[in-house]
């Protein structure tokens, strides 16, 4: 609380808030002039007074408008009024700051309307409703709310883009109605005006002073020369309209390209069509269905022009030729669609071909030459692989052609015995199609009897109900027929047995390599224009020319498309039902995977043991190195180092017989042997884990066969680094040369080695004894065995080499002269049998061998507990034996410590990389993983993953085939 002495000696301060001074003083002022009111006024409203307080001074004079001031200092619009001063002002101010904050929009002016124009326009709407304030507006059209006009934007706008596409195809649909029209009026031109002709000549005739009969020949003549006109006037109007109807199309296909060239490419229908008909070649490639997608097969003899029709057709000579001989050497499929240029391209390949240019079209025809030669098996001629082509062009008629090779009359020498069924074979199973349409070329320029394929055709399609009959060289026909008659025959199917849905005549050229499509078309349609032969018949002029034979065929083509895909789509989903009801019923919990899907999965698991040998403890390596390495050596160190050192019976030149052997060896062959064995022993731990991974109850058994090719292949493929080879052989001469066993431990150890060695090669020879003597006292007893006469004869010569060896316990190796005789003799006075000397020493050598390892494997006991006399140096302790041995151990620990670091290195990541390589080989070849992964469960998952993808391509063309319709 505040107390403010002014001039009137008081103010008022509120609790909690300031009041003005201004307010203050103003109310003072007012309460001055309120003389009619009192102080009972104030105190009649003493909340006015709570939470304040008045702080009285007296003054003189003044008493009386205490109350007074008082009551309108503490009117309630006052403080009201003081506020809002205080807060409008600091309103404006803050207005004022976002204000000058704002970015500058005067660039909006230029593209806004000025103030006037907006008055202007707002003046003349005021004009125009005063002008129409009369008219009633139907209320219905006033109920119609937002939702209605939103629904009418929508809907507006669909309708732009669907009529933005229907533009395009009524620009092609009205060039072709012009088309249309045009044509017609030509035709009725034509026949109002023989029509005329031919009732003006009838009334000659009727008069009675006709005219000869040569004039009415004239007259006829005359008649059918203009006809001719006409038809090939409107053939040259066909043709100029079909000119300007190509490039149009070129441009819409261009302007389309160029506008969604940032969208998804849609394929056309017959690019999936010829997907389809890929997929199903896949499925079964001997054709075997019994429904099968339409294609239009073209069969013909050899040289009879088939292939030129074919290229007539795709407007681009892109076969091979030769004069006389036989090109087509496999089938070849040709899917012709429209495009904005003319171009070609293999259905396992990205590269383009422009057909426009020269040299890609000789690109072209030796690509497709050798492809037909790699098709070829050893020994074949033709082959049944079908080589996919397509090829695209602005005005090309849509459809999927099959070029066959030619149907021969004789094998020649160069071709294989079987050529000529072998193609009469593959033209039936294409024609046998029931939904083929067979494009039967006939060569004009022979006679018709000599004709091979018609009668071929006819025995596939005896009806005639999808034969179309191409007659080719019919120019060549008209110059050397003597009957021209028999080429009108041809066409109007009178002369073959043969029937057909269409007869058609064209020629395909003069038979030069170097015309150009232009050029045989141009060669084609002068010749028509001024055949006799056509001029003289009544054939009509829509059964001349490859353009009317193309169109001929795609109709109905497409026409046979659409009455059959359905019933292919539906006898596949029959299929599909069948397949995955035998897989749920035989394989309930196991996905079905395809044979490349099983090949990968396998190829993880064979990885992955690879990766195991990572996981091998340094002491399993130095184990099994250890015994690899003494399974390769052990044989040459107890023949021909320890056995021959120990025969001698002298420490010295036992001493000086191993150094020598040992360096020789260790230097020439020992390395070598050490490697052996560590690349043994890695293919040892390799194939422990492949056949532990085998037997694992969880691992699936159809990969067993494919994981032990993968293991036996890598490991035929795999060699150890030869650049350690010269690191190792130091180490070892070094571990060799040391003579000087340094502890107990080392001593004890080479004993057990010493003695592990004997034993063993004491079991190989006793086991030799035993085949050699035969069965002992108990063998025959218990056994019931019994002795051979050789045997008999051994075990005498036994007898007496014991004695000999009894007799001289330190006996050398060799028997003398006088030894061999007095055993000789010996057993000659007992048994009367003479025995050979070297049937004598034959059976010395293992025996005289069983009585020098036994003495110094007890030599070795002996040795057990020298240690300490080995190294006081007392000459006369020999211990040789254990210390070659301790050497030998030495040198076997420092190798096998030198391998495993390789192994774990180097050789492990090598042999991964070579397991790699061979599963890659493997996977680009297909028949080794059909061999190695075979069985019900992986045939099955293929063909149920075919029969769907071909079922999806089935559906998904159905849908576009529909939406065209």
């Amino acid at each position: 609380m505040y107390n403010f002495k002014g001039r009137f000696g008081f103010i008022i301060v509120h609790r909690g808030r300031n009041v003005p001074i201004l307010s203050v003083l103003k109310a003072k002022h007012s309460l001055l002039h309120r003389s009619n009111k009192n102080y009972s006024n104030f105190s009649k409203h003493p909340k006015l007074l709570q939470g304040s307080k008045v702080i009285h001074v007296h003054r003189r004079g003044f008493g009386m408008f205490v109350a007074r001031f008082l009551k309108g200092a503490l009117k309630l619009r006052y403080l009201v009024l003081g506020g809002a001063v205080g807060g409008g002002m600091t309103l404006q101010n803050k207005y004022q700051a976002w204000k000058d904050s704002l970015p500058d929009m005067s660039w909006l002016d230029t593209y806004l309307p000025s103030t006037k124009t907006v008055d202007s326009f707002r003046e003349s709407m005021i004009s125009l409703t005063e002008r129409v304030k009369d008219i009633e507006i139907d209320p219905k059209l006033m109920s119609v709310g937002e939702t209605k006009w939103r629904d009418l934007q929508e809907w507006l706008n669909k309708r732009i883009d669907e009529a933005y596409e229907a533009a395009k195809q009524s620009e092609i649909e009205s060039y072709q109605k012009l088309f249309l029209e045009s044509f017609e009026n030509i035709i009725k031109g034509a026949s109002n005006q023989t029509q005329v002709k031919a009732l003006s000549f009838g009334q000659e005739r009727a008069q009675p002073h006709a005219p000869k009969e040569n004039t009415a020949d004239k007259r006829i003549d005359a008649l059918q020369q203009e006809l001719m006109d006409v038809q090939l006037r409107y053939q040259r109007e066909i043709e100029r309209l079909e000119r300007d109807n190509k490039e149009l199309k070129k441009q819409i296909l261009l302007n389309k390209h160029s506008r969604s060239k940032n969208k998804q490419i849609k394929k056309s229908l017959i690019d999936m069509y010829s997907e389809v008909l890929d997929e199903l070649s896949d499925y079964d490639s001997s054709y075997s269905i019994q429904d099968q997608l339409p294609r239009v097969v073209v069969v013909g003899d050899q040289s009879s022009g088939k292939t030129s029709v074919l290229e007539m057709i795709a407007q681009a000579r892109i076969f091979p030729r030769g004069a006389g001989e036989m090109m087509t050497r496999a089938p070849v499929k040709v899917t012709l669609s429209e495009g904005p240029y003319h171009v070609a391209q293999f259905k396992d390949s990205d590269r383009e071909f422009d057909l426009s240019k020269e040299e890609d079209l000789s690109k072209l025809r030796l690509e497709v030459e050798l492809r037909m030669k790699r098709s070829l098996g050893r020994g074949k001629s033709v082959s049944n692989e079908v080589i996919s082509m397509t090829v695209k062009g602005p005005g090309l008629q849509r459809m999927v052609l099959v070029d066959l090779p030619g149907i021969i009359s004789t094998v020649t020498k160069e071709m294989a015995e079987d050529t000529r069924e072998a193609i009469r074979r593959m033209t039936q199973i294409h024609m046998s199609n029931p939904n083929a349409i067979i494009l039967c070329v006939q060569d004009g320029s022979v006679d018709a009897e000599r004709s091979n394929v018609t009668d071929l055709v006819a025995g596939i399609d005896p009806s005639g109900k999808r034969t179309i009959f191409v007659l080719t060289k019919v120019d060549m026909a008209e110059e050397s027929l003597a009957d021209p008659q028999r080429i009108n025959k041809i066409l109007s199917g009178k002369l073959f047995p043969m029937k057909a849905l269409g007869y058609f005549g064209v020629v395909t050229g003069r038979g030069r390599k170097e015309d150009a499509i232009n050029d045989i078309k141009q060669y084609e349609e002068n010749f028509f224009r001024t055949s006799k032969l056509f001029r003289d018949s009544m054939l009509s002029s829509t059964q001349l020319t490859t353009r009317n034979l193309s169109m001929a065929v795609s109709e109905c083509f497409w026409k046979m498309v659409r009455e059959t895909v359905e019933q292919q789509a539906d006898a596949f989903k029959a299929t599909r039902f069948n397949l995955e009801t035998e897989w749920k019923n035989t394989f309930p919990r196991l996905r079905e995977l395809d044979r490349d899907e099983l090949f990968e999965k396998a190829r993880s698991e064979i990885l992955d043991e690879v990766i195991n040998l990572s996981q091998v403890s340094v002491k399993e390596w130095d184990s099994l190195l250890l015994d690899k390495l003494w399974h390769k050596v052990s044989h040459h160190v107890l023949e021909n180092i320890y056995l021959p050192a120990a025969q001698t019976c002298n420490s010295r030149s036992f001493n000086t017989t191993v150094d020598i052997r040992l360096k020789e060896w260790a230097e020439s062959q020992l390395a070598d042997k050490s490697i052996e064995a560590g690349s043994e022993a890695l293919k040892t731990e390799f194939s422990h884990f492949i056949d532990k991974s085998m037997a694992n109850k969880e691992s699936d058994k159809l990969f067993d066969t494919l994981k032990r090719a993968v293991l036996e292949e890598a490991l035929k493929r795999h060699s150890w680094e030869e650049k350690g080879n010269e690191v190792l052989r130091m180490l070892q001469l070094t571990a060799l040369e040391d003579r000087c066993v340094n502890d107990k431990h080392q001593w004890d150890s080479a004993v057990k080695f010493l003695e592990k060695s004997l034993k063993e090669r004491l079991e190989l020879v006793q086991k030799q004894l035993s085949e050699m003597f035969g069965p002992g006292t108990w063998e025959k007893w218990v056994y019931w065995k019994s002795t051979t006469s050789d045997q008999k004869q051994r075990n005498m010569v036994k007898s007496e080499l014991e004695k000999l060896l009894y007799s001289d316990f330190n006996h050398g190796p060799t028997l003398t002269p006088d030894e061999m005789t007095t055993i000789r003799k010996n057993i000659q006075r007992s048994s009367r049998i003479d025995i050979s000397n070297d049937f004598i020493r034959d059976t010395w050598a293992p025996i005289y061998r069983n009585h020098f390892l036994n003495a110094r494997l007890g030599k070795a006991y002996e040795c057990r507990k020298a240690f300490y006399l080995y190294h006081q140096g007392l000459e006369e302790l020999e211990c040789n034996d254990v210390v070659l041995f301790w050497r030998m151990e030495q040198m076997l620990k420092v190798t096998a410590t030198a391998l495993r670091q390789q192994v774990m290195n180097r050789e492990a990541r090598r042999l991964d990389k070579i397991i790699k390589e061979v599963l890659e080989d493997y996977s680009q070849d297909q028949e080794k993983k059909i061999s190695l992964l075979t069985g019900r469960r992986v045939t099955l998952a293929e063909e149920l993953k075919r029969v769907r993808q071909i079922q999806d391509k089935l559906e998904e063309f159905i849908q576009a085939l529909n939406k065209e319709k």
